[in-house]
Formats: C-alpha cells, structure tokens, sequence
C-alpha cells in the first residue's frame, strides 16, 4: 500500500524517533515502506517521513539502474566514520523539488536488525554511505537542508 509522505515543515520530520522492540511485528509496515519508496520514486525512507516515530528506514540504492538491492535497517548504528568526506547532492521525499549539498563521510560501518530480528553489520561508502546516513538523520530529526554547503 502507497502510504502519505509528510512534507518539510511537518513537526513529525523533526522528532528524535524511540527504538524498535520487536522487528517482527514490522512486516506489513516494511512492505508499505518499499512501495511507497518505489512509487515516490526514491532510494530511501524512513518511518518518521510517514509518521511513524520508530528507528526503521528502507533503502534500495540500485533498483533505478534496474537491479533490486532492498535493505531494512532497523534501530541502525553508525560504528565508525572515515576521515576522508564526500559531497554529494542529496534529494529528500520530504522536501520536495529542493535538492541540497550535503557533506559527509565517504565511508561508515554500520550495525542495525533485519526484519527477522538478526543482527547484521556492514560497510558501506559513496553513494550507499550518503544513503545510510541521510536515512539515519531522519531518525534523529535531522534533515538535509541542516546540512546544506555552498554548491
């Protein structure tokens, strides 16, 4: 099911959203998020974008160059930053039509629960790093245009 995506300056974007204390139970949630992530279209959102105040997000950073790469990351971690930065132009489904430059580790590691429950850790860098952490901001009520830097 397509679910609403609240709009910058809605009071939900910037909440600092609780942890998730059974994944499981997420499942149709999960399912909503990828296809209104896919209809919008986008390459990530979080659970507070549709008013949901829970550490959750989805992202797909491959599926517009045709190959399907779905990832849930719930009660995500950031466990370690590179030094060196990328800047990247980020767009938000919040924030519509208002693309900003946002600088920001080339590189994370990062820990979070799958929908089953299990622990997972991964690395990530460019384009998927950005990704990581501009879903994450989300979480913590942070959005890009906090971030923006001279073109």
């Amino acid at each position: 099911m397509i679910l609403p995506i609240l709009q910058h300056p809605d009071p939900m974007l910037r909440q600092l959203c609780q942890p998730v204390l059974d994944a499981q139970s997420l499942a149709g949630l999960i399912a909503d998020m990828f296809d209104t992530m896919y209809d919008a279209p986008g390459r990530g959102l979080a659970a507070p974008q549709i008013g949901k105040p829970i550490r959750l997000f989805v992202m797909d950073t491959t599926w517009k160059e045709g190959t399907r790469t779905p990832v849930v990351m719930i009660n995500p971690e950031i466990l370690s930053r590179s030094p060196e930065m990328q800047r990247n132009e980020e767009g938000c489904l919040s924030i519509v039509d208002h693309p900003v430059w946002v600088e920001r580790p080339a590189r994370i590691e990062a820990m979070w629960m799958d929908e089953t429950g299990s622990l997972k850790r991964g690395s990530f860098e460019g384009f998927d790093a950005a990704c990581v952490q501009h879903e994450m901001d989300h979480l913590d009520g942070v959005l890009i245009l906090d971030y923006e830097v001279a073109a």
